[in-house]
């Protein structure tokens, strides 16, 4: 962060995010993406078929106003993804 920055109070993203969350097959991991001073919800998801990595990036229209929120809201929207349509979101 440069000098600047911290002077004015601006803080990055927390590096404290999880880097991957197992749910059954699936690999989730939580990306919200900064825009302005709010985070959209946002995850990458993986899963190995006939030994190939599948992945699906899932991306909403909600947002948060923290990036923690952002983290936890982002799991929770690739579960339901996931319990709701299994393999097809590869398609």
């Amino acid at each position: 962060m440069s000098l600047l920055s911290r002077l004015l109070g601006r803080k990055d993203a927390p590096a404290s995010e999880p880097v991957c969350e197992t749910y059954g097959d699936f690999r989730i991991y939580p990306e919200p993406m900064a825009e302005g001073n709010v985070y959209r919800i946002a995850a990458r998801v993986e899963t190995e078929v006939n030994g190939e990595t599948k992945t699906h990036m899932l991306v909403r229209a909600d947002t948060l106003n923290d990036h923690d929120s952002a983290v936890t809201a982002s799991i929770g929207k690739a579960k339901q993804v996931i319990d709701e349509q299994g393999l097809r979101i590869f398609r």
